[in-house]
């Protein structure tokens, strides 16, 4: 197979599809791997590594004309031209937030396989979670940061000092971006709040915590009265393939201290805080009614040194499985088939077809 790998050019996205030692397993398995030249110099990965493990160094038009090309964050507007009905993409894809391109996607044909509905078989998301590790991590370090006064914030330091009490931390979802950013929060001495839906994942914390974390039932009483003491809300809510709900909603935000920061990591996914809106990592953030909002759409994207080898690490066994059967690698594998998310014109992802109002088929049903 002809594999693609074209350099990211979403707004100071330096994170690559594959490292050069994902390329020469695709070469050495007898596919011809062709990548954009310059592709991985934002992740510290010369042109020259790539070469020695066997890719061609082509133009963006070149890699994008390949039989299957993997990718990390969507197509933009500008890559639109480049879908056509025989193109194999691999990438993060977030349709249910991003009507333009579920269009552009069906009207193309294109087969579309997002990362983060690969589910494997114990249930978890193993294409989204390295992102998630990442973006859970920096969710605290980023609200940290803008919790200093220059940034907009109240001027308080996240831990505290001895006599100073530390910052009130409220993480919204208790999953893999919610446990790291509170795992990250509590290292540095802030009081932390983890609300979630399920009492068996709020025991899981509390135990994992042990007990040095507050955990809450996610309801709106609750989420009303913790945001008004909070200091930093972190919004880490999931539903995969889908919108997520909006938890912090317009009219709650004058009850929130001025200065305080909303770091809202689903925002690709729609957001869990209605003000929320897509932000850009050189324009990150604005401030309504007083409160700082952070809505960087590819968080992980500012350290791609990790984050690329984070991904690729999950990503590169199912590319080389696409590689060596097509599409037969999805129908041998029932959780690597609900990451198939558009076929032939017609939309396979049910969630991303609830939020988007517009019929969807299940994946199973497409071939």
């Amino acid at each position: 197979m002809i594999i693609g790998i074209p350099k990211e050019i979403k707004t100071l996205e330096n994170r690559v599809a594959m490292t050069p030692g994902a390329v020469s397993s695709l070469v050495r398995q007898g596919n011809d791997v062709i990548v954009e030249a310059g592709a991985g110099l934002g992740s510290g990965l010369a042109d020259d590594e790539y070469a020695a493990a066997g890719a061609k160094l082509v133009s963006a038009s070149e890699a994008w004309a390949a039989e299957m090309v993997i990718k990390v964050k969507e197509p933009i507007e500008s890559e639109y031209r480049y879908l056509r009905g025989d193109l194999l993409l691999f990438t993060y894809l977030h349709l249910a937030a991003d009507p333009d391109l579920t269009d552009a996607l069906l009207k193309s044909g294109t087969t579309g396989i997002a990362y983060e509905t690969v589910r494997s078989k114990d249930g978890t998301l193993p294409l989204l979670t390295p992102m998630s590790e990442v973006a859970g991590r920096m969710a605290t370090q980023v609200g940290a940061h803008l919790l200093e006064k220059t940034q907009g914030g109240r001027g308080i330091l996240l831990g505290g000092v001895p006599g100073v009490n530390p910052a009130e931390v409220l993480v919204l979802g208790g999953g893999i971006v919610g446990t790291n950013a509170a795992r990250i929060a509590m290292g540095m001495g802030a009081r932390v709040t983890i609300l979630d839906l399920s009492h068996a994942r709020l025991q899981y914390l509390d135990d994992v915590f042990q007990g040095r974390i507050t955990t809450m039932m996610s309801t709106e009483p609750n989420i009303r009265e913790l945001i008004t003491r909070a200091d930093l809300v972190i919004g880490s809510v999931l539903v995969p393939g889908g919108k997520t709900p909006k938890l912090v909603t317009r009219d709650m935000l004058p009850l929130m201290k001025e200065g305080s920061v909303i770091v809202d990591v689903a925002v690709d996914q729609g957001g869990c805080v209605e003000t929320s809106k897509p932000t850009t990592h050189d324009h990150p953030t604005f401030i309504i009614d007083g409160v700082v909002h952070y809505g960087v759409a590819n968080m992980p994207g500012a350290v791609p040194r990790t984050s690329t080898f984070a991904l690729v690490n999950q990503t590169a066994p199912y590319a080389l499985r696409l590689a060596a059967k097509g599409l037969a690698a999805l129908k041998d594998d029932p959780g690597f088939l609900l990451g198939l998310n558009t076929y032939k014109g017609k939309l396979t992802c049910p969630a991303a077809g609830d939020a988007l109002g517009i019929e969807a088929i299940n994946p199973e049903d497409a071939f």
